[in-house]
């Protein structure tokens, strides 16, 4: 999942030397913005075959928040 993400992570904000941390949020990163948010949802969503609700991101802070998240709908 680790890399699958990253890979995502990187294509999506369009820095391909991007290393995921789990505290690392949008603030870190000047390509995201709330379109890239988006296209970042849905593509995570499609590679992972996974649905979020609006509820489930608005509670998302960082990128270990959303791993997590990740891991408990595949689960």
């Amino acid at each position: 999942m680790e890399q699958k993400l990253q890979k995502i992570f990187r294509e999506t904000f369009n820095k391909p030397n991007l290393i995921l941390k789990d505290d690392l949020d949008a603030s870190q990163v000047d390509t995201w913005d709330s379109f890239n948010h988006i296209n970042l949802i849905i593509n995570v969503e499609e590679e992972f075959n996974i649905r979020f609700t609006t509820e489930e991101i608005s509670q998302v802070e960082n990128v270990g928040q959303f791993k997590k998240l990740i891991r408990n709908k595949i689960a």
